[in-house]
């Protein structure tokens, strides 16, 4: 590898390093988030079940109610509550997980199923982190090793192409000069 493709794939590296150490520190961000989300669903599916046991119905007997209900309003109205429980459950079983997860998994956790409105409103509101964790630490070498590969891939295959470049000149030389003419034929016989 010559020396620019040293620096490239250097500065590659540092590059991927300082992105991917930002993984614990978004998760983190993430978590906060979800936390604010499932204390604002609470409200609503406590409420909803609250009211539900007034009327002698459980959670699912009133979703049912909405659903054989003959107004359109209704039904849908039916539907939407689902869909808001659902997403409770899951952010509440995604919170737990991360919880549990050691510091360096918590990305894996997050990248694995993440709610599309909270992860939205975390990457516009990120604020990066100092990896001084161990977990940001390991997620910096992560980056650093995978952008230096890339880069050094790449840069040994452009050296290849730069290299073959080079090489056809001087096939063309030989074929406009007759004392090399003869020398590229033999060679060219014998391929």
């Amino acid at each position: 590898m010559g020396p620019i493709a040293k620096i490239i794939a250097i500065v590659a590296g540092l590059a991927g390093g300082t992105v991917f150490s930002q993984a614990p520190e978004f998760a983190q961000q993430y978590r906060q988030r979800i936390g604010g989300a499932i204390d604002e669903l609470r409200v609503i599916v406590e409420d909803f079940t609250r009211q539900a046991a007034e009327h002698h119905l459980d959670r699912q007997q009133a979703l049912n109610t909405y659903a054989q209900s003959s107004d359109d309003f209704l039904r849908d109205r039916g539907v939407s509550m689902q869909s808001t429980i659902a997403r409770y459950e899951t952010l509440q079983s995604q919170q737990l997980k991360l919880g549990t997860a050691a510091p360096v998994a918590k990305p894996f956790v997050l990248i694995r199923e993440p709610d599309d409105v909270v992860f939205a409103n975390t990457l516009r509101d990120f604020v990066p982190g100092v990896p001084v964790s161990f977990a940001g630490l390991v997620w910096g070498a992560i980056g650093f090793v995978s952008a230096w590969v890339v880069a050094a891939s790449l840069g040994f295959g452009v050296r290849r192409v730069v290299r073959g470049r080079r090489a056809s000149p001087r096939r063309d030389e030989a074929i406009c000069d007759p004392m090399r003419s003869r020398q590229f034929t033999r060679r060219d016989r014998s391929v």
